[in-house]
């Protein structure tokens, strides 16, 4: 799985607006505006500072898949997006290696649709995988 490249790190935020601004205050640039996922019941927008992309998550719903996690760690970094190639066949390496998958494959809306998925480690915490455009 050598072909793995990081593409960003999800941050859980409480507040969408503030933590933009926040952000912005530290240099970072709104690439993408908020989109809302209603797939996951969280608005995600995509902000970037030398060459790092970070993912702004923010639960709408407490039947949100994050709502748990913003209960438990509030405003925190909590998973890093790896983009491949072989969507599927890392995807299977990555079970057969111990990651457990949280949910299944399905579109997310903040990125162009293409396929993700979230799977967990005892040793590193969670992880998504993103299918890489082709081309």
């Amino acid at each position: 799985m050598s072909n793995l490249k990081v593409h960003h790190i999800g941050y859980l935020v409480k507040k969408m607006e503030n933590a933009i601004r926040s952000f912005e205050a530290l240099g970072y640039e709104l690439t993408q505006r908020t989109i809302y996922d209603e797939y996951r019941l969280v608005n995600i927008c995509f902000l970037q500072k030398d060459g790092y992309r970070i993912e702004l998550v923010s639960p709408v719903s407490d039947t949100s898949v994050v709502s748990g996690l913003m209960k438990k760690y509030k405003n925190s970094p909590y998973h890093i997006c790896y983009e491949t190639e072989h969507f599927e066949t890392d995807y299977q390496e990555l079970l057969t290696n111990g990651f457990l998958s949280i949910d299944s494959p399905t579109p997310a809306p903040a990125l162009e649709g293409r396929k993700v998925v979230f799977l967990m480690s005892p040793s590193l915490g969670m992880i998504e995988l993103l299918q890489k455009i082709p081309g």
